[in-house]
């Protein structure tokens, strides 16, 4: 079964960045949306970023200026390069591919930033 691969999570002070990766294990076809989310403790999974097939974008109003979802040249992978980060963007977050009958999850990769 095809698996997504998230890395780049990690720790970093407030003001800093890091950039997340997602790659799937395997070829998924008729992905409608590529995107991220997020879970901070106590808190419900929401959505960060996602872009679609044809490049269109949208984010959460948290992130909007500052973060920023890209598809990778390889197939099936993309990318979240995050910028400014606050301390209220701590969370795991968790890749998502959207295809129709059929959602694909990451096993999410911890952000921690530091005040």
């Amino acid at each position: 079964q095809v698996q997504l691969v998230e890395s780049g999570g990690g720790l970093v002070q407030a003001g800093g960045s890091l950039r997340l990766s997602c790659a799937a294990s395997g070829r998924i076809s008729s992905i409608n949306f590529m995107g991220w989310y997020r879970q901070a403790p106590g808190k419900q999974r929401e959505l960060v970023a996602r872009i679609t097939s044809i490049g269109d974008t949208a984010y959460a109003n948290s992130v909007k200026g500052r973060f920023t979802i890209a598809r990778g040249d390889a197939e099936n992978t993309v990318y979240l390069q995050m910028n400014s980060l606050k301390p209220e963007d701590t969370a795991v977050y968790y890749c998502n591919f959207d295809r129709p009958g059929m959602d694909y999850w990451g096993q999410g990769t911890q952000v921690t930033v530091s005040s």
